[in-house]
């Protein structure tokens, strides 16, 4: 399966299994395509059962959080794509992004050497109890993601989950965890708390409200009846307080491990 820049697809194709990330919770596998295009395949018999989540459904709602974020037209979330017929079974596939290490945009730093314009969301001390901080950028294109991460209920916004690429894009991966009923919203991108949401940002939540109306097939497909209703409401809510989201006090703000 081979994207096109526009993002859809071109034809079936078979492709190889290169390799597995072993680093991920549920079975993924980094794959190419005939001209060695490299993307992700998470299968669904991979997926392993979580307490709080349904059986089986962390790759559709990958496919749901990508059709939300096209939706807004955020280019948050790279290509991805659902398919059938994949040699483990049916899943999702997604577009690889080569990330650029030493210019990802959350990190960890000693106090005193946040870059300027950084914003500090968490103090701690390392195992020998020397200070650190996390940080992340003040940018548009990570306030885009918080809010992106507010509107599906991403209950894993971890540092490692963010790539900046070599063209200076900023995109988000892992988005299983999304779309609970409860608010399980835990990031590392709590830099805006009760700060306003611009007009163009409430524009672009208007419009997907307006799309989404009471029936939005490529998203709801993925979710239950509770989990669309928790989704408009939550858009709803966001529209009218018109400021970034505060960290549940019955959840944990921030996911762990922090990469």
């Amino acid at each position: 399966m081979r994207f096109m820049r526009d993002g859809g697809e071109r034809g079936s194709e078979v492709f190889t299994i290169s390799g597995r990330l072993h680093a991920a919770s549920n079975q993924t596998f980094l794959c190419t395509d005939a001209l060695d295009q490299p993307f992700v395949y998470k299968p669904v018999k991979g997926e392993q059962d979580l307490w709080d989540f349904p059986p089986r459904t962390l790759s559709g709602r990958e496919i749901a959080a990508a059709e939300i974020d096209r939706v807004l037209g955020w280019k948050v979330v790279p290509n991805t794509r659902w398919i059938s017929d994949g040699p483990l079974g049916a899943g999702m596939i997604q577009e690889w992004v080569p990330e650029v290490d030493q210019d990802r945009p959350v990190n960890v730093f000693p106090p005193s050497d946040v870059p300027p314009g950084w914003i500090v969301v968490l103090h701690a001390q390392d195992a020998q109890g020397v200070p650190l901080v996390l940080a992340h950028a003040d940018t548009h294109q990570l306030q885009r993601m918080a809010l992106f991460d507010a509107v599906i209920n991403n209950g894993d916004r971890k540092a490692g989950h963010i790539l900046a690429t070599p063209e200076g894009r900023v995109y988000g991966i892992d988005h299983g965890v999304s779309f609970h009923v409860d608010n399980k919203l835990r990031t590392v991108l709590w830099g805006w708390i009760g700060q306003p949401v611009s007009d163009v940002l409430l524009k672009d939540l208007n419009h997907l409200e307006q799309q989404l109306n009471d029936q939005y097939e490529p998203v709801d497909q993925w979710l239950n009846t509770d989990e669309s209703a928790a989704l408009r409401a939550r858009i709803r809510d966001l529209s009218e307080r018109r400021v970034f989201p505060s960290p549940s006090p019955e959840w944990p703000a921030i996911p762990w491990p922090v990469f």
